[in-house]
């Protein structure tokens, strides 16, 4: 006699998805057709039918440890073919975005984080921060002279320690988050999967390897997934290597800047400000065009969705907004000085703080932090075997 197992409904969680996206989930009569259009969707357990059912039934505990919400590159491919106009590739965003919310402490900021009545506290935590600071050097006056942003934010006793500490407690989220993640993976995930009848189980560094060099670095799945991604998968490699630009030169600044005589040859590369021919500024300029183009894919691309078969939702604007102010005012806080504007330069590059302290402090529970929670489910799932490997990977992998 088969053991009869009793359900409980979690009808706050249910609703609660349905606020952030998942609304249309009633709508699915379990047809399948979403995991059968899925070119993603592994044999075992495929996505996203499963979620699905979970979700109308408030089935919360299945979510825990459910890497298929992560696996998805949202193509919409299944919404697009839904009978019913249930979306399901916005329930796996909405499941995306509760987990961000929710998967670190304090969980407050995921909280202010999940809807835009929150946004003048996240707003104001750095404007206050940095007007205080502006305040104590010049008293909130506009220096004379040459434009030079460290007279009134110095960076060393004003922007390095604000963004180390910034940094520290971003990691230091961020390694609780991929901890729980993999715990909760550990928990759900059969250990008896693999891929064909024998497989050679590969280490942590060769996963990491094939997935950031076979997928991440190339973006290869966004044109496997859909049938209309080219928008996409150009805005976000583009958007993505305007971020690994920026990175190099931050790093560049501020090790040639600490790091004293240890590095004195290349310390003159990151002295700032610098000059235009320096290729270190050079790299700045092409990473910030980067950023505007791969900005400009997604939002056409976005405001140019049916709202029918997918709608955008305020996780998703919040992320494209910020980095659209990290964007325009960097620029501008350049152009400004270069053309020797003093009344505009030091508020624009006030309001580029502001927006790179929302961009980063916040990474943790914003969209973004995708980044560091979907590399983790794709490295567990190479592990494991949970996904069989793209020809790229494979490829990797026999090197």
């Amino acid at each position: 006699m088969s053991q009869v197992e009793k359900i409980e409904p979690d009808l706050r969680f249910v609703k609660e998805l349905q606020a952030i996206g998942g609304e249309s989930v009633k709508k699915c009569y379990q047809c399948a057709t979403c995991s059968v259009a899925c070119p993603l969707a592994p044999p075992e357990n495929p996505f996203p039918r499963k979620e699905m059912l979970w979700a109308q039934w408030g089935l919360k505990d299945r979510f825990e440890g459910d890497i298929d919400i992560w696996l998805c590159h949202n193509c919409q491919t299944c919404s697009e073919l839904c009978p019913r106009g249930a979306r399901p590739g916005d329930l796996i965003s909405a499941l995306r975005n509760m987990t961000y919310r929710k998967l670190v402490k304090p969980s407050i900021i995921g909280e202010w984080m999940s809807s835009s009545k929150y946004l003048p506290i996240l707003i104001a935590i750095p404007a206050v921060l940095f007007l205080i600071l502006w305040y104590i050097s010049t008293g909130l006056t506009i220096p004379d002279g040459e434009i030079v942003y460290g007279k009134v934010f110095y960076g060393d006793y004003y922007i390095d320690p604000t963004f180390i500490l910034v940094s520290l407690f971003v990691a230091y989220s961020f390694f609780k988050g991929v901890v729980t993640m993999w715990k909760s993976f550990d928990k759900a995930i059969p250990k008896t999967l693999v891929i064909g009848e024998q497989r050679v189980k590969p280490t942590l560094i060769e996963s990491l390897r094939a997935v950031i060099l076979g997928e991440i670095a190339t973006h290869v799945k966004f044109n496997e997934c859909g049938t209309d991604n080219t928008e996409r998968y150009k805005g976000h490699l583009t958007l993505f290597y305007g971020f690994v630009a920026l990175a190099v030169v931050t790093g560049i600044v501020a090790v040639s800047h600490w790091g004293g005589k240890i590095i004195e040859l290349i310390a003159p590369l990151g002295h700032t400000p610098m000059p235009l021919w320096s290729p270190v500024k050079i790299l700045a300029n092409v990473g910030a065009v980067l950023l505007l183009v791969g900005l400009t894919y997604l939002t056409r691309r976005r405001l140019n969705t049916d709202p029918g078969k997918s709608a955008s939702s305020y996780y998703d604007w919040y992320l494209i907004g910020v980095i659209w102010a990290v964007a325009l005012t960097g620029i501008g806080s350049e152009l400004f000085r270069l053309a020797g504007v003093a009344t505009l330069a030091y508020p624009v590059y006030y309001l580029h703080l502001v927006a790179v302290f929302m961009l980063f402090a916040y990474l943790p529970w914003s969209k973004l932090g995708h980044l560091v929670y979907r590399t983790t489910a794709l490295v567990y799932a190479h592990q494991v075997g949970r996904l069989p490997l793209a020809r790229e990977e494979e490829k990797i992998f026999m090197v």
